[in-house]
């Protein structure tokens, strides 16, 4: 039975991965340059900038030195770094070319 198994056709054709790359930040939340890949959303970026400087400012604000946030998720690894204002964040898979999950035709 396992041996007719190999040759059944399954539902999943392609894998999905992770994005990895880098973007950096000014001081206002724009985004200057980045090294994602397109199809990652705007929409994700957008709101990982507004938490990261978000943060680097409560923490000026309270006199707490901060140059470096990290934030890891089961699957996904966040790293900012403060920048006179702006901050450059970088996406890394915590283990690179894994697939996340199968993706459906």
């Amino acid at each position: 039975m396992g041996f007719l198994n190999l040759f059944s056709k399954t539902k999943y054709s392609r894998l999905v991965h992770l994005p990895s790359g880098s973007f950096t930040l000014d001081r206002n939340g724009r985004v200057i340059s980045s090294t994602l890949p397109t199809f990652f959303p705007t929409g994700h970026i957008n709101q990982i900038a507004q938490q990261v400087l978000a943060t680097f400012n409560a923490a000026q604000n309270a006199q707490m030195p901060l140059s470096e946030i990290i934030v890891s998720y089961a699957a996904l690894r966040i790293l900012a770094r403060e920048l006179r204002g702006g901050a450059i964040v970088y996406l890394m898979p915590q283990a690179l070319n894994q697939p996340l999950r199968p993706a459906l035709n």
